[in-house]
């Protein structure tokens, strides 16, 4: 019987965890809960952390559960059900559960309990149904108490059932991720049907309130007790009336969005909905992962069917809110010939969404711009010449971070993809520097036409190659077009790569040096920032991200789309620094023997 016990144990531990992870992910869908949301402010870096070993008191509690057997005279062979089990245990948590929790929650917050042990909890700006697990040891033994009492209490009298554990469990862990959840799913009229019902069952805006004022709402999940115990907060029933009634509204319209795409089947589980706190670092493929993928590429398949454009993330940056929308296409499917049509649609729509909502500014990501596609946006402002959103590729802050790498000493650079957007704006800045270009095309006629918009003087140091091998002296190697490990071996030794392809090259040579993608880091200033873009370090995005953000910044007018204005290089480089966009220095990777 020991063994058993001890397998339900495991059972239940793994059934809370799960109920704790599923009901984080629902908080974290934004596309759902937006509007619904209690707390406006995001959840960021320090506050996951913190919450990183939410689920320590699981483990305590299974411990503790497995002494209860050795300890008390705990039937041996418990029924799998009992009506009479569940009677005693509703009888023992309102009447021993209850007044418990609502004496021992007051107490922790008195001066000492608080400051050396409750204020851990209370630390969290967000409630999170992960914060329900962040506690002090003391806090975690008086839950277990809470919790495991009237179950004790059922089995010791002869009701206990394996089914009464369950759900008695279970449920207390819902209701402790209802009151953590920072959502408000409960609908203000079931309390106008049933007036008493709302002391029966408290809210999820009932407990933010404790949260935010602290002095106030103590009850377990009964507010009956708060009301004995005079200490309920009278705003707490218009509060959710009001947030309940606002549900089905428009809610803050975002300054500024950054429309995204998926890149890969894998990477398409980095988002905060899915693992919190795999997202809130730099992705990389996870053994954990490998399960997940046939539910991922299911997933692809749903949304590449039926899926729109919706929001995964956001941050505020000086009174400014920022979000992050995702095209709901993989990075393989906008190689497609038959799917581009659908891809352009998607975008165009969400262009056209956040210019009803009044989006100041929207950036296009990655592929989300390719040129063959829709011309770097370009298809889009000329279909719909009275948008009011301002279209951006962010091309130009991406130019600007690639060249402020090129050192000022360097006379020649080699340049593949150098008939691409990036690489003719970066071909025709650095001749104007006087420095040698070798680009790499073999189309005479698009190198030509882009030496010709280099001024008369400087059209010289514009060199059509064709091969590789003509960069076998050359040190600077500035990577638009995916090379392969037997081209990258007629660099010198001591070649650095410079890159803007997607994805990263190979770090193949073990005596050269590979730089990461253009990148910059957000102000210091900026606030609720929880997620890692992609494979960027934490606060650190894609330059076309940037880009965006000091489009919005910077208020200016213009649509940021189709061929670089190299004349503005100079300046949107100037502006980024003056708002405290940081340039990340590029990674020196080597290949480790």
């Amino acid at each position: 019987m020991t063994e058993t016990w001890c397998l339900h144990v495991l059972i239940l531990c793994t059934l809370r965890g799960f109920i704790y992870q599923l009901c984080t992910s629902f908080s974290n869908m934004l596309f759902l809960t937006r509007n619904r949301r209690i707390l406006q402010q995001g959840v960021d870096f320090k506050q996951i952390d913190q919450e990183w070993d939410w689920d320590n008191f699981l483990i305590l509690q299974a411990l503790i559960a497995t002494l209860a057997f050795y300890m008390f005279p705990i039937p041996a062979n418990l029924p799998v059900w009992s009506t009479r089990g569940f009677i005693a245990i509703i009888i023992l948590h309102v009447l021993v559960s209850e007044p418990l929790y609502y004496w021992a929650h007051k107490c922790f917050h008195g001066s000492y309990l608080f400051t050396h042990y409750h204020s851990l909890h209370h630390s969290s700006p967000v409630p999170q149904p992960f914060t329900a697990g962040n506690s002090t040891l003391l806090d975690h033994v008086v839950l277990a108490a809470v919790t495991w009492i009237p179950i004790l209490g059922t089995c010791l009298i002869g009701c206990g059932s394996i089914s009464m554990i369950y759900c008695y469990v279970l449920l207390f862990d819902l209701l402790r991720c209802l009151g953590h959840c920072n959502v408000e799913i409960i609908p203000h009229q079931i309390f106008e049907i049933f007036p008493l019902l709302r002391y029966l069952i408290y809210t999820p805006t009932y407990h933010s309130l404790h949260h935010r004022e602290m002095g106030s709402n103590y009850c377990l999940f009964m507010p009956l007790y708060d009301a004995l115990g005079n200490t309920l907060n009278s705003k707490s029933w218009e509060l959710h009336r009001k947030i309940s009634l606002s549900s089905g509204e428009i809610g803050r319209v975002p300054d500024f969005v950054f429309l995204a795409h998926v890149v890969d089947i894998t990477s398409s589980m980095h988002v905060p909905f899915v693992f919190r706190s795999i997202a809130s670092m730099p992705f990389t493929t996870r053994l954990f992962m490998v399960p997940l993928w046939p539910i991922a590429f299911v997933v692809m398949l749903v949304m590449w069917a039926k899926a729109k454009t919706f929001s995964i993330s956001f941050y505020n940056l000086r009174g400014r809110l920022h979000q992050t929308w995702i095209v709901p296409r993989h990075g393989f499917q906008y190689f497609l010939p038959f799917a581009a049509e659908g891809i352009n649609n998607q975008i165009e729509e969400a262009i056209l969404r956040a210019d009803r909502l009044g989006v100041k500014v929207i950036s296009l990501a990655a592929l989300n711009k390719n040129e063959a596609l829709n011309g770097g946006g370009t298809l889009f402002v000329n279909k719909h010449e009275n948008l009011k959103v301002r279209v951006v590729h962010g091309n130009t802050l991406t130019a600007a971070v690639i060249l402020s790498e090129i050192h000022q000493d360097i006379g020649e650079v080699f340049l593949t993809g150098a008939t691409s957007k990036l690489g003719r704006a970066i071909a025709l800045y650095l001749c104007r520097r006087r420095v040698r270009v070798l680009m790499l095309t073999l189309s005479t006629e698009r190198f030509l036409k882009i030496q010709k918009e280099a001024p008369t003087d400087y059209q010289k140091y514009l060199v059509q190659v064709t091969k590789y091998q003509a960069a076998k002296n050359c040190k600077t190697w500035i990577v638009g077009k995916w090379i392969t490990p037997r081209e990258q071996s007629w660099a010198p030794s001591g070649t650095h790569f410079h890159q803007f392809v997607v994805p990263p090259i190979f770090a193949f040579r073990r005596d050269c040096t590979y730089g990461d993608l253009a990148a910059m880091r957000l102000p210091d200033d900026v606030e609720g920032l929880g997620c890692c873009e992609y494979t960027m370090d934490r606060g650190v995005v894609h330059a076309c991200h940037a880009g965006g953000v000091l489009h919005s910044l910077e208020g200016w007018t213009h649509h940021e789309v189709g061929a670089i204005d190299v004349d503005r290089i100079d300046l949107v480089w100037k502006a980024a620094l003056k708002h405290g966009l940081k340039p990340v220095s590029s990674t020196r990777k080597q290949v480790q023997m």
